[in-house]
């Protein structure tokens, strides 16, 4: 950790070693140039202190601690074959540089990532494809290609509020968003309704992964 706090990982090459990313008052760095091979990352921060910088992870393991929340620096990683675990809500994974016109959100992509051991809410996958991703069961679900199949997701009644909040406004999302996972007990608790109800809706579509 330098004078000001930051901890910086970058312009190397890391193989089978343990990242903890755990100071809370520290800013940690993880590029540019930065390549990680079958590691495992403990994430024990806040994402206003994570920055993700044209970095590649393959095989490694993320280990969230705390609740990694509206953190959309992954589109800033190429992710390849990792795990995640944790919670993790408002976070985009893959490609998406009309996010920004800076450098490090050229870089993302994600494949054959698995989450299943992870809580995800409000989290999408941008720009790549999700058939390579293993998304977390219930009680998270995840729409698939949610713009192509949004009049479809239309067509019914969505209990609570979820349909007039959610599902009506999927064709205002980022072109680019290619799948959206949400936290059934989060979303009833959020919209006015039960994971019951959302799930007797959910078990109608085939593009739902549950």
């Amino acid at each position: 950790m330098d004078q000001f706090g930051n901890v910086r990982f970058e312009n190397q090459e890391l193989e089978n070693e343990r990242l903890e990313l755990t100071v809370k008052d520290a800013h940690y760095f993880l590029g540019p140039h930065l390549t990680l091979r079958r590691c495992t990352v403990i994430l024990n921060v806040s994402a206003k202190r994570l920055f993700i910088n044209q970095a590649r992870f393959i095989d490694c393991t993320f280990e969230v601690k705390q609740e990694l929340k509206n953190h959309q620096d992954w589109i800033g990683a190429s992710l390849e074959n990792c795990r995640f675990k944790g919670r993790l809500s408002g976070c985009d994974f893959g490609h998406w540089p009309e996010y920004s016109s800076a450098p490090w959100c050229q870089f993302g992509s994600i494949e054959d990532c698995d989450f299943t051991e992870a809580r995800l809410d409000g989290c999408r996958i941008m720009g790549c494809d999700p058939s390579t991703i293993r998304f977390p069961k219930w009680p998270c679900f995840t729409l698939l290609d949610p713009l192509g199949r949004a009049p479809g997701l239309r067509s019914v009644k969505w209990p609570g509020r979820f349909g007039e909040v959610i599902i009506e406004n999927l064709h205002k999302r980022p072109p680019r968003t290619r799948s959206l996972t949400e936290h059934a007990p989060t979303v009833a608790r959020k919209f006015g309704t039960t994971e019951e109800e959302l799930r007797a809706v959910i078990e109608q579509f085939d593009c739902i992964v549950y």
